[in-house]
């Protein structure tokens, strides 16, 4: 099979693909990278508001990942951990370009990552939604401060289980809770109709395709 044609199949799990490509079937590498562009993107989106930087941090994540695919010990689910350090790279290039902005306490991944609806009625699945309100949802959410945006992005958009979003951000329920009522809050302030998950932060086929050529290629996988 030719690099970058490597396509989604629910036939096998993340382990079971992580396996094989630690076994020696590298270009299986293509189907994660498939499989959680979306995500990646959208979580980079939440910190960085800059497509072309977050797509170079997509492909750095990548690449850690793929690098250090034998420390990934399974203690969370492989989406976890590659969302972990996704959102630690976003935070380190934030921290690089606006250096005051946090403290050591502010990014709490660090390496170790690596080697270690508005209505409580609706649901993103039920409403409807047109690409002029969806561009006015990111353009609100841009405006959240960024702890606020990330948890709605996760619990809302990504529909990342509470529990999944303790685990990468690193704190209680309690706060994963409150952030996303303060972030819903703010927002109604702001639309005052519903919303389409699907169409917010949008990574296309295009860009799909080629992010997959590029990390494989970055990766040296032919």
């Amino acid at each position: 099979m030719d690099k970058g044609t490597v396509k989604p199949s629910d036939k096998f799990s993340d382990k079971e693909i992580t396996d094989r490509i630690i076994a020696g079937d590298t270009k299986l590498f293509g189907l994660l990278v498939r499989k959680y562009n979306a995500r990646l993107f959208r979580m980079g989106m939440a910190i960085m508001n800059n497509d072309t930087e977050v797509e170079d941090i997509m492909q750095t994540t990548y690449t850690k990942a793929y690098e250090n695919l034998l420390r990934f010990e399974n203690r969370s689910s492989f989406g976890t951990w590659l969302t972990r350090i996704m959102i630690n790279e976003s935070l380190l290039q934030l921290k690089r370009k606006r250096p005051c902005m946090y403290t050591e306490g502010d990014i709490a991944f660090s390496m170790n990552t690596v080697q270690n609806g508005f209505s409580d009625t609706k649901t993103p699945a039920q409403v409807v939604m047109n690409k002029e309100l969806a561009k006015a949802l990111e353009m609100a959410l841009a405006e959240l401060p960024e702890k606020y945006r990330l948890v709605f992005v996760m619990r809302e958009v990504e529909n990342m289980s509470v529990a999944e979003t303790v685990d990468v951000l690193d704190i209680s329920e309690t706060n994963v809770k409150v952030r996303l009522n303060r972030a819903k809050a703010m927002l109604k302030e702001k639309l005052h109709e519903y919303y389409k998950s699907e169409n917010i932060y949008q990574f296309h086929l295009t860009r799909c395709n080629a992010m997959v050529e590029n990390v494989l290629s970055r990766l040296r996988i032919d």
